[in-house]
Order: structure tokens, then C-alpha cells, then sequence
């Protein structure tokens, strides 16, 4: 889990306001709901984002600001929810599928 008390919110962020005002168990929670499929998939887009090299051939360092690190966090988490909702439609899609 990051930690968003660090995270500055002066451009009248809303949602990174309504972030800091969860409880660290309601953020747990949340996160411990998404599926393995769907977290491979959050894991692969921050990772393109990043432009992540493998590890074994590269010693690599990301080094960004406060507002570039909240618009990283803002983007993982629209696609986090992207893929619920596509993971939600899916399993309705089989539902149906079977009757």
C-alpha cells in the first residue's frame, strides 16, 4: 500500500482528498478485492508507464515530484477500475451465456 499522507493535494484534488480521508483498513480491503488476473494487469500498465527494463540487465532508479507521482497513482487506479468493471462484465457475460 502507498502512502498518501505524503502526497501533496493543493490543485483541489478531490479524489486524492477523498483518498486521505479513508481509514488504512478501508483502503486494505479495497485493495485485497481485486483478483490476481486484474492486479497482473494494473502491474503491467504501471510498469509500461514507468518504461520499466528487465532487472537482470538493468539497475534502474525513478526519481519524479510529489504532483507527477499523484497523476501516476490517479492513472493506476482509473485503469483498477477499468478492469473491474470489465471483470464485472465478463462474469455477467458468462452468467447469461450459461442460461
Amino acid at each position: 500500500m502507498f502512502n498518501l499522507g505524503e502526497l501533496n493535494s493543493s490543485s483541489n484534488n478531490l479524489l486524492l482528498d477523498y483518498l486521505k480521508n479513508q481509514s488504512p483498513e478501508t483502503l486494505a480491503t479495497v485493495a485485497q478485492s481485486v483478483t490476481p488476473e486484474a492486479q497482473q494487469i494494473i502491474n503491467q500498465n504501471i510498469q509500461n508507464l514507468l518504461g520499466i527494463l528487465p532487472p537482470q540487465h538493468f539497475n534502474v532508479s525513478i526519481t519524479t515530484d510529489r504532483e507527477n507521482l499523484a497523476g501516476l497513482i490517479g492513472s493506476a487506479m482509473m485503469t483498477g477500475y477499468f478492469i473491474r468493471q470489465m471483470e464485472t462484465r465478463m462474469q455477467l457475460d458468462h452468467s447469461l451465456d450459461t442460461l
